[in-house]
């Protein structure tokens, strides 16, 4: 899959609310993906930091994405666990997420995720998640 096959994805199928963080998908490999998520007023919170609630649907929707590149396929996915860590403040332009699965059962996928800034490349946070694939 190119990153146009799965920015097309995220289009069609993702949430109204998950688009409006314009996440762009920069990489797209059977082994990861990378999506940039540009930053505004609209994500920040106080102190004019990224809110962790956007860096968690982030790395949600990286991961997802992740799992159809390495299905090659689209299949709708149920997240069963998402766990992240914020591990510093995100401030500057945008905030870049690789994520990549760990593992693909036939009814459970492993992903996890690390997202970084993209003007300093420090480490703001990371994620594992379990998707249900039905």
């Amino acid at each position: 899959m190119t990153p146009d096959d799965l920015q097309t994805i995220l289009q069609d199928n993702f949430a109204d609310w998950v688009r409006a963080l314009e996440p762009d998908v920069r990489e797209a490999e059977p082994d990861h993906v990378l999506v940039r998520m540009p930053l505004g007023p609209h994500l920040s919170r106080v102190g004019g930091i990224v809110s962790g609630q956007a860096l968690a649907a982030l790395a949600d929707t990286s991961m997802v994405l992740a799992a159809v590149a390495h299905a090659g396929v689209f299949k709708p996915l149920a997240t069963t666990d998402l766990h992240t860590q914020f591990l510093r403040p995100g401030v500057g332009t945008a905030i870049l997420c690789r994520a990549m699965v760990v593992r693909a059962g036939k009814a459970l996928i492993f992903a996890r995720a690390e997202m970084t800034e993209e003007d300093s490349g420090k480490m703001v946070a990371t994620a594992t998640a379990t998707f249900f694939a039905p």
